[in-house]
């Protein structure tokens, strides 16, 4: 089924990430960790959909999604900035296979915080965050999407990896075996993995290597 949603705000959070905020349809429902598919509601677009995670709470009056921009390609996400309140775009029921199955590490690099945004801030409102540790990789440190929010949630541990400009605490390179190794204490827990899919299916092997089972790894099917 076929929503049309209002733009109500937009929120700038990095220099090529906002969060868009939107009206909710009665009775629209999700579960964090979820996406939907959504298309500019403007004609030549409207077949146009991408997938996008929703990042507001479930039980919010309104419907988020925190994208991050690529200038450089000519579709959606391009296009996205340029909506101001009162545009519409149409998005269809959700979907995904990631969701909360309990604490666990929470593996992310870049735009693929978007399902742990959801499945973590929710934890923290209604439960707790013991036993919850998110590795998040990025380009720069300027690229970490919320890192204040990461860093303020009660008992997140948090790991955040860059490729250049490593400072304050920030670790330098990427998530390969050697940082699993050094951060990661345990292999017989849960492991949730969202990235750019080369990105996700080294990491994948890797938490294989170190006998993370089939069913303690939830990614995107």
């Amino acid at each position: 089924m076929t929503h049309r949603l209002t733009l109500l705000e937009t929120v700038p959070l990095t220099p090529d990430v906002k969060t868009y905020i939107f009206d909710k349809p009665d009775g629209y429902s999700f579960t964090p960790g979820q996406a939907t598919e959504m298309a500019l509601d403007r004609d030549g677009w409207r077949d146009e959909k991408r997938p996008f995670t929703f990042t507001s709470d479930p039980d919010a009056g309104i419907l988020s999604f925190t994208i991050k921009s690529y200038p450089d390609h000519d579709g959606v996400t391009e296009k996205l900035p340029g909506l101001v309140p009162g545009d519409s775009v149409l998005i269809d029921d959700a979907w995904g296979a990631i969701e909360d199955k309990g604490p666990g590490v929470f593996i992310a690099g870049g735009a693929g915080i978007t399902p742990f945004l959801g499945i973590l801030r929710h934890r923290e409102r209604h439960g707790s965050l013991k036993g919850c540790h998110l590795i998040f990789a990025n380009r720069a440190p300027e690229d970490i999407i919320l890192r204040p929010l990461w860093e303020t949630l009660p008992d997140l541990k948090t790991t955040f990896v860059v490729a250049e400009g490593a400072r304050d605490g920030l670790r330098k390179g990427q998530v390969d075996g050697s940082l699993l190794d050094d951060v990661v204490d345990d292999f017989s827990g849960r492991f949730y993995l969202c990235g750019p899919p080369p990105m996700e299916d080294a990491v994948a092997e890797l938490l294989s290597e170190r006998g993370v089972s089939e069913g303690n790894l939830i990614r995107e099917e």
